[in-house]
């Protein structure tokens, strides 16, 4: 059950708004999608509320001041013991609980793979409408104007979306974060779910821990490879150079499906959307797939030996070679304008 508080805050009063927004975390972190999240839905509403799904307050606890910095006055700590780990029936059964009990005017969620699935879930049950993929959100009297992604983001759609509740995703980087006066403090609020125990059905079985370093959804300098570079052992140079950049190394899909890269190092539709300060595309001919992907970078540069490959075509820069040859020269470029200042903090 919730608070006695829950009931007021979305029935206060015809002026009142209140958004409530998904949160998802990086440990104990608030992650830069839901960041953009929040800074639409101060747009949308005069009061946004956050919501953590987790078995107990303690993920919640832990956020409040990350939240409260954000402007958010109260975290939603949604718990129930199905929320331990990951299951999109499970927790979108929990967030329709929630919309029924605080009836919100709005959700916003990340449009991250789990907040669309989380979404998509919570929709069903509660039977309302849900935008996704969406790029821009406004209010419109008493619905949303909404721009969306379509086709894997290679068409924008203007629609209207007017319901009880709205319920919308936001595409990763759509927005940039924009700063807002933060609080000293958030107000956590427990709402006790009453989950059927079949909806574990579906749950995360096994975690692959991430390797040490940069990711690619953070990394400001990203080096990919496809089928240009001819193999697992070609990558070898890719990996020197995002070392030597700070950077992430991503791929293809043609190198996933060859076994040469892990699914995780994928960028694309159904990969990871990237958008660094600068995308190294080596090898990789641009398919509508992957240019999703990585459109969002600031600055890409296209390495092929083909000058009419797609990407190349897209680039803000390009160099025409063989990707092995290119890179080491470059790499070895690198080394030898930072021995200088090696020598002289040795000296």
């Amino acid at each position: 059950m919730s608070d006695a508080t829950h009931g007021s805050n979305g029935q206060s009063g015809a002026s009142q708004t209140v958004c409530l927004v998904l949160v998802e975390a990086d440990g104990d972190a608030v992650c830069e999608a839901t960041r953009q999240a929040l800074t639409v839905a101060r747009e949308l509403a005069g009061t946004v509320e956050a919501v953590v799904l987790a078995a107990d307050e303690e993920l919640a606890r832990r956020l409040a001041p990350a939240l409260a910095a954000e402007g958010v006055a109260r975290v939603h700590a949604v718990t129930d013991p199905l929320l331990a780990e990951y299951g999109p029936e499970a927790f979108g059964a929990a967030l329709a609980q929630l919309i029924r009990s605080v009836e919100p005017t709005g959700v916003v969620a990340p449009g991250t793979a789990r907040g669309n699935e989380i979404m998509a879930h919570a929709a069903a049950v509660t039977e309302l409408s849900l935008a996704t993929g969406c790029v821009a959100i406004a209010v419109d009297g008493d619905a949303w104007s909404v721009t969306r992604q379509r086709w894997g983001g290679v068409l924008w759609e203007d629609a209207t979306l007017a319901a009880s509740v709205k319920l919308a995703t936001l595409a990763p980087h759509a927005v940039a974060v924009q700063p807002t006066p933060g609080l000293e403090h958030a107000t956590v609020s427990t709402f006790a779910c009453d989950l059927d125990p079949t909806l574990a059905r579906t749950q995360v079985a096994q975690r692959t821990p991430l390797g040490a370093g940069v990711t690619l959804s953070t990394a400001p300098v990203v080096v990919s490879g496809g089928r240009g570079v001819g193999s697992a052992e070609g990558f070898a140079v890719l990996e020197e150079l995002a070392e030597r950049l700070g950077g992430a190394v991503g791929c293809s899909r043609v190198a996933t499906n060859n076994g040469w890269r892990p699914h995780a190092d994928q960028v694309g539709q159904t990969g990871t959307r990237i958008a660094p300060n600068l995308y190294i595309a080596c090898g990789i001919s641009g398919a509508t797939q992957h240019w999703v992907g990585c459109k969002d970078a600031q600055r890409i540069l296209a390495i092929n030996t083909d000058p009419e490959a797609s990407l190349v075509q897209r680039a803000d820069y390009a160099v025409i070679g063989d990707v092995q040859t290119v890179l080491r020269a470059v790499v070895d470029e690198l080394d030898r304008a930072r021995q200088p200042a090696d020598a002289g903090a040795g000296g």
